[in-house]
């Protein structure tokens, strides 16, 4: 827990939107807390995926850095069996009522598809359902939301949401539930109500990170191995593409199918019985490589497969799948983070490794275009990074999270911030598109707790 003038100053942020109510146009939102009962309030933040990546799936370690940005969430009980959520997106508020008790995952899941102008809402739905199926609950709930974490940047705002809100929404319940089991439950909303394949890094950083710490996570399934500090004189800087990112887009979902594809066809086809394709190493997966295609249909590897392990994707017959590169993704990107953990702790006493772990970073994003999750701006991006160089104090850069757009993770030195922005203003003028800028980190939701007010 941060010590309490640090804690206060994360949640003035809430506090301040709170006295603001009364004043807001929409006269709803005057009304919509009531001054009789407890107040719950939850931040969680976003993240800048430093190393790992879409390897979480594949079994692999992540290096992962909470940002500054974040989501707050206040919850409070109200005796209406509904629960009734506001939230502030785009500038304006949007509401959605849904009476208690509510339906299983599954019936949510196909109502929320039905309902697409909706879908914002089944994050929220999604873990009140999960929390309240273990909890004595109130008889009803009223969540208001707001957040700084950009929708669809690659900074994953959907975990940021579910992470708050299940924080909030807990203590409300009076729910004891650990950090990193509240990270599982989002993930499982994420993956069953709302539909889409991510893995678990995200959840697991919002709700576990630590200010100016990599969260070196072990994707099998979750496993926190511990906290890298970032050395003094150095920052990750986030620079948002402009490109909009989703993991239920079929450019991450087809490289994740691909992957567990080729785990499949791995153990069939060779005598390896390994749970996660992270688990190869580099030498290994040269020998066995031969045995995968470099793109597969869907349906030719049905008929002689049958199937895969993923319990949140699907093999569509009529697709064509990047098999190699999919499989071969995660084993590189698991020496490439191994060996990242191993140098950033050594630079503030050995300056030239900073070349060693840029390098790393541009491997990294060169992986991730093979695999097809390139994007024509988060390339400008990393182009733009490399030509800068050492000499203002820049050594590497890679797309991050899924992919396909999103944000481009910066490794620098403290004093590098001018050349970033630069980069990014530059970007802007090229490509019209409205770019924004991460400087700091922040703490996670399990490192602040939940603040009750009154």
């Amino acid at each position: 827990m941060t010590h309490t003038a640090s804690r206060s100053a994360w949640f003035q942020a809430a506090l301040d939107l709170l006295a603001a109510l009364p004043s807001e146009t929409d006269h709803r939102l005057g009304t919509f807390l009531s001054r009789a009962r407890p107040l719950y309030i939850a931040r969680a933040p976003g993240r800048l995926d430093v190393m790992g990546g879409i390897a979480d799936y594949s079994g692999a370690r992540v290096l992962e850095l909470p940002l500054a940005c974040a989501t707050l969430a206040v919850t409070q009980a109200q005796p209406e069996p509904h629960c009734d959520i506001v939230t502030r997106r785009a500038g304006r508020w949007d509401s959605f009522s849904i009476a208690l008790p509510l339906a299983e995952p599954a019936e949510l899941a196909t109502w929320f598809r039905q309902h697409d102008s909706e879908r914002w809402a089944a994050y929220v739905v999604g873990v009140v359902q999960a929390l309240l199926a273990r909890s004595s609950a109130p008889s009803g709930l009223r969540i208001l939301i707001d957040s700084t974490v950009p929708e669809g940047r690659g900074v994953a705002s959907s975990a940021a949401l579910e992470v708050a809100v299940a924080m909030a929404v807990a203590a409300c319940c009076g729910l004891e539930i650990s950090p990193n089991d509240l990270a599982v439950l989002c993930q499982h909303v994420e993956n069953h109500v709302v539909g889409a394949p991510c893995g678990i890094m995200d959840q697991l950083t919002s709700a576990c990170g630590k200010q100016d710490h990599l969260l070196q996570l072990h994707c099998q399934p979750g496993n926190i191995e511990g906290y890298v500090a970032v050395p003094p004189g150095y920052r990750f800087y986030g620079i948002d593409s402009g490109i909009s990112h989703a993991v239920s887009g079929a450019d991450y979902g087809t490289v994740r199918t691909a992957a567990f594809m080729g785990h499949r066809m791995l153990a069939v086809e060779t005598k390896w019985r390994g749970t996660y394709l992270a688990d190869l190493g580099p030498a290994e997966f040269e020998r066995v490589a031969c045995r995968l295609p470099e793109e597969m249909t869907g349906a030719d590897f049905l008929e002689r497969y049958g199937g895969i392990t993923d319990t949140a994707t699907v093999v569509y017959p009529d697709r064509r799948y990047p098999v190699r590169r999919a499989s071969e993704h995660p084993v590189g990107e698991q020496h490439r983070v191994d060996r990242f953990a191993q140098l950033l702790p050594a630079l503030s006493d050995q300056a030239h490794v900073t070349t060693a772990l840029g390098e790393l970073m541009y491997g990294s994003h060169e992986s991730y275009s093979a695999c097809g999750l390139g994007s024509d701006g988060t390339d400008r991006l990393v182009e733009l990074v490399r030509a800068t160089g050492p000499e203002r104090g820049l050594f590497g850069a890679k797309i991050t999270g899924g992919g396909s757009g999103g944000t481009v993770a910066v490794f620098g030195t403290t004093g590098a911030e001018n050349a970033v922005r630069e980069i990014a203003a530059r970007y802007t003028t090229e490509t019209g598109r409205e770019t924004q800028v991460f400087m700091e980190s922040g703490p996670g939701a399990a490192q602040l707790g939940v603040l009750r007010r009154p």
